[in-house]
């Protein structure tokens, strides 16, 4: 299976989307927008990175 980074990144977009989406029904959506999303997409971004580097590691011979 070939894997770029749209297809890579596209379901990450989503998730995050959605359980952005899905928080402004508990919590009041300027708090969702202004702190817990950030925090969602940084996180998301560095546990990409460390898992794109961990599949290079384990292809590698």
């Amino acid at each position: 299976m070939e894997s770029d980074f749209v297809r890579s990144v596209a379901p990450l977009v989503v998730i995050v989307a959605v359980a952005a989406i899905a928080l402004t029904t508990v919590m009041t959506s300027s708090t969702v927008f202004m702190m817990v999303l950030p925090s969602m997409i940084v996180f998301s971004v560095i546990a990409f990175f460390f898992g794109m580097k961990h599949g290079e590691f384990r292809a590698s011979p």
